[in-house]
């Protein structure tokens, strides 16, 4: 096994929108499509493979058979790393925070969350909260999640096509409405929410805020903005790093034509298609289209990608660069 398509997961949350399985091939049967997590190993959804001799098992069933494909950076670990999502939120998300690791393993019983977003489209007029406008005291912070007034200090970002937002564990933030993301993450799923616009879940009752935690593991400091990155151009294709930390490590691809890739034995990889279609092969020639996600394993040599397309390529942990990924032609 090189290569497999993986078949995602749906959440149907209230402020989810219907893009992703009108325009990125999803299908289901729910009404809301909020999200759809393509890369997943976690107990609140994982996702299938949808090809190959294996297909049918469960992600986490696949790793079981071998657990070499996830690479060298797993292999002192029993927990799977990451989860990768495509977001489509149609109203705004509540204003939330994640946990750190330590804090999150204590209280939660899982990781924290690390996370980063790439905006794959957006409405002309929409924006997202991302950290705060000035500095505050975890009181001032509390204080004003109580009179109401917490959306004065935060720090509201007009988002475009292609922008990256890296949010360590800690920052305060919210998705805007009519935006659609890719966003990577550690493999958990726990969230402080702080705020909510007063909306009621399917049981007709307000959604559960979690002010308390919200106030203990929040950093209360502005956070920058990052530059981005430079393009870097190959045969066939450009290429960008997103971002990279100790978690993750992502770039898009736009192909005109054809790259090769090759996947180390340190970490396997995930590619994520978010524009256009494409042919990957490896041990077979599989076909791909815009939503469409595979897993390929640690120590694949050779990935061709051929077509006009545009992916997320992410990998596990730190990456140095992801130049010496592509293959040059002779």
């Amino acid at each position: 096994m090189s290569v497999v398509k993986l078949a995602p997961v749906f959440k149907d949350y209230l402020w989810g929108g219907t893009r992703l399985r009108d325009e990125f091939n999803k299908k289901c049967e729910l009404e809301k499509v909020a999200e759809s997590w393509e890369l997943a190993c976690h107990k609140q959804g994982g996702s299938t493979v949808a090809s190959g001799i294996n297909k049918g098992l469960s992600l986490e069933e696949l790793i079981r058979l071998d657990k070499s494909v996830l690479g060298t950076s797993c292999s002192e670990s029993d927990t799977f790393p990451l989860l990768i999502k495509l977001i489509d939120a149609k109203d705004d998300l509540s204003v939330q925070v994640h946990p750190d690791d330590e804090y999150a393993l204590k209280v939660e019983g899982e990781p924290g969350k690390t996370e980063m977003w790439y905006v794959i489209d957006c409405d002309d007029d929409a924006s997202l909260i991302y950290g705060f406008k000035d500095e505050l005291s975890k009181e001032q912070f509390a204080q004003m999640i109580e009179n109401g007034s917490l959306l004065d200090a935060v720090n509201k970002v007009k988002v475009h096509k292609g922008d990256v937002f890296f949010i360590p564990s800690g920052t305060l933030h919210a998705i805007g409405k009519g935006i659609l993301i890719a966003e990577i993450q550690e493999n958990s799923n726990t969230t402080y929410r702080v705020y909510d616009y007063g909306r009621v879940g399917a049981d007709g009752k307000p959604r559960e805020l979690h002010i308390e935690k919200a106030v203990e593991v929040t950093d209360t400091k502005p956070i920058k903005l990052r530059e981005r990155y430079e393009t870097i151009k190959a045969d066939g294709c450009s290429f960008r790093l997103l971002e990279h930390c100790g978690y993750f490590s992502s770039a898009v691809f736009d192909v005109s034509q054809e790259v090769e890739l090759c996947i180390d034995k340190r970490s396997f990889a995930h590619i994520l298609f978010i524009e256009g279609s494409a042919k990957i092969a490896s041990d077979e020639v599989l076909d791909a289209q815009k939503g469409d996600s595979f897993f390929i394993a640690a120590g694949t040599q050779s990935v061709r990608i051929s077509g006009r397309c545009s992916f997320i390529l992410t990998r596990n942990g730190f990456e140095e660069g992801f130049d010496r990924l592509v293959k040059e032609k002779p």
